[in-house]
């Protein structure tokens, strides 16, 4: 059992969680997937730097702190932090109206906006605003992580096949380009990717606990010098600068906050959208629960930290966290030792990298994009529910099709849509006792009723949006009824009353009153009759309308009934007309 000290210490610091469970088997697993993350990530921060407008090496900068700081305060095993394209597009088009892409002073914005993004991150975490996650439902989910997957594998189809690609092109124009460009295709990159490609896809195979991404590497850069890269104008990786990131220091003058809390808030949203999405991809394969706030936290931290080692904003990675999981990583030390790795790399062996074949990297993705997609979830939604597979679906689409953040949006707004269409329409139930004579009458669903007393059950609860949905049902009831007609709902299934469900309710019984009829409750739950009671909506129902139990609300009812069809009843439905 935790004392109340240690269970302080592990929530202000959370890699005190599982730091426990770390060994030497967890430490060799690491060290392997965080080499390959390593790797991977060289071309990826210098492309993505220079997508924000930034200096190359600002892109590994962000790869080498970011994911440390988002990695052990953050609540995923292996989520992997950084510099992406969705964020460096945004960096990008929010500063370019304010200076020139790679000048001092769009730098000095980009680590301010990083920042005021990190504060914006770490204040929304605080405020344990994470539930916001749970608005992201699995179909959602999958749906995205379908999208993305198909989207990082189109990405690095024009480096697999050396054919010149745009820098932002979209879904449909890299494919164009593609087919339109199939006689430009370069045979020995082909040659090199899919050779890497099946190396891994080997290791996957036969080896799976092997590090088999890294040898696919090791294998794809041998294939390269053995095919002559250069001579066949194979894209290798360039060498980078050997130093570590310098420290840095945002502008703090409020003129410059002013101008850029606004971008900055965007750059914060999308940021936690992608990563705490990524985050619950990953842990769909692993089997972790992940603590939303937690995630802002650490999202937040990893930003405000990296503004001071001239990082720019980074979120998190699909393409690296996939990586990061099937290379094996078993807890967050794997960011850590990518990132010292990768420091390694810029300050020993930097020149030693324009050896490694672009190619080579693109075919691994392949198979790790190929491997994000979950296709048994896929069919299991699809089979299920028409529903939440129009959710999975426009996910997928607005992936491919849109924004990456737009299509969280889009998933998220449909999964409310028809939560919302659900709810307000609460299910409505005409009840009839078909066991007359037992003690205890057994209630089953029937279009017949009584001309004097109907009885419904509403599963569902009373609030503004099922509001019209359930006056329209009372009026429609009453129609072959007209005058002395009398309600009684079986209130069981009603777990919530509004304001404007008491106040329907109130109007109703008015309107019943008016009819000579009335309208009558039993087993209301103790939440829903406090609504009525706070608000004084009782008093227009009436204590005497509302009822323990069924048995005492309909004897109850029936001796003040006095409707002349009762009279002429030969098939009484209720055994208490007996008695009435």
């Amino acid at each position: 059992m935790q004392t109340p000290t240690i269970a302080f210490w592990r929530k202000v610091f959370p890699f005190l969680r599982w730091w426990s469970f770390v060994g030497w088997d967890t430490v060799r697993a690491d060290v392997m997937a965080g080499l390959t993350g390593a790797v991977i990530v060289l071309p990826q921060g210098v492309a993505f730097a220079m997508i924000a407008g930034l200096p190359p090496e600002y892109g590994l900068y962000t790869a080498i702190v970011v994911p440390v700081v988002a990695a052990l305060f953050g609540s995923s095993l292996h989520l992997i932090s950084g510099p992406t394209t969705a964020i460096s597009i945004v960096v990008f088009s929010s500063l370019v109206p304010l200076a020139s892409p790679g000048s001092p002073e769009f730098i000095s914005l980009a680590i301010t906006l990083t920042f005021l993004a990190g504060v914006f991150q770490l204040s929304l975490g605080l405020a344990r605003m994470g539930i916001l996650v749970n608005f992201v439902s699995h179909s959602v989910i999958v749906g995205f992580t379908a999208g993305a997957a198909i989207l990082i594998a189109t990405s690095q189809l024009g480096h697999v096949f050396g054919i010149p690609m745009p820098k932002a092109g979209s879904f449909f124009n890299t494919w164009w380009t593609l087919f339109h460009e199939t006689s430009r295709a370069n045979p020995y990159s082909a040659i090199v990717a899919f050779g890497a490609l099946t190396c891994a896809l080997s290791f996957k195979l036969f080896r799976p606990r092997w590090p088999g991404l890294l040898f696919a590497l090791i294998f794809g850069s041998v294939l390269g010098v053995l095919v002559g890269a250069k001579s066949h104008g194979i894209h290798l990786m360039a060498s980078l600068p050997g130093r570590l990131p310098p420290f840095s220091l945002p502008d703090f003058s409020i003129t410059t906050l002013q101008q850029l809390a606004p971008k900055a808030f965007a750059v914060a949203l999308i940021g936690l959208i992608e990563a705490l999405s990524i985050a619950r991809s990953v842990a769909g394969f692993s089997r972790q629960q992940i603590d939303g706030s937690q995630e802002f936290i650490g999202q937040g931290l990893s930003n405000i930290a990296g503004s001071f080692f001239s990082c720019y904003a980074g979120s998190g990675s699909f393409t690296r966290s996939g990586i990061n999981y099937h290379a094996g990583a078993m807890t967050p030390l794997s960011a850590v030792f990518a990132s010292v790795f990768l420091a390694l790399i810029l300050l020993l062996v930097a020149p030693l990298t324009e050896y490694l074949p672009i190619p080579a990297m693109a075919g691994i993705i392949l198979l790790v994009a190929f491997n994000l997609i979950d296709f048994h979830h896929i069919r299991n939604i699809i089979r299920t529910s028409k529903q939440e597979a129009a959710i999975l679906g426009a996910t997928f689409f607005s992936t491919l099709l849109l924004d990456l953040e737009f299509a969280i949006y889009a998933g998220v707004l449909l999964s409310l849509f028809f939560y919302l269409r659900q709810t307000a329409h609460p299910e409505i139930i005409s009840l009839m006792p078909d066991q007359v004579d037992a003690a205890g009458p057994i209630w089953t669903p029937s279009e017949q009723h009584c001309p004097a007393l109907k009885i419904i059950r509403i599963d569902g609860s009373l609030f503004f949006g099922a509001v019209n949905h359930i006056t329209d049902f009372f009026y429609a009831i009453d129609k072959p009824l007209l005058r002395k007609s009398h309600l009684l709902i079986m209130a069981h299934g009603i777990n919530f009353i509004d304001v404007t469900g008491a106040e329907m309710l109130a109007k109703e019984s008015l309107r019943r009153n008016a009819l000579q009829g009335g309208l009558y409750f039993c087993g209301l739950k103790p939440i829903a009759r406090g609504v009525l009671e706070r608000g004084g909506y009782i008093n227009d129902i009436g204590l005497h309308h509302i009822f323990e139990s069924e048995t005492e609300a309909i004897t109850k009812i029936l001796e003040n009934i006095n409707h002349p069809d009762c009279k002429k009843c030969r098939s009484p439905v209720f055994k208490e007309c007996k008695k009435a």
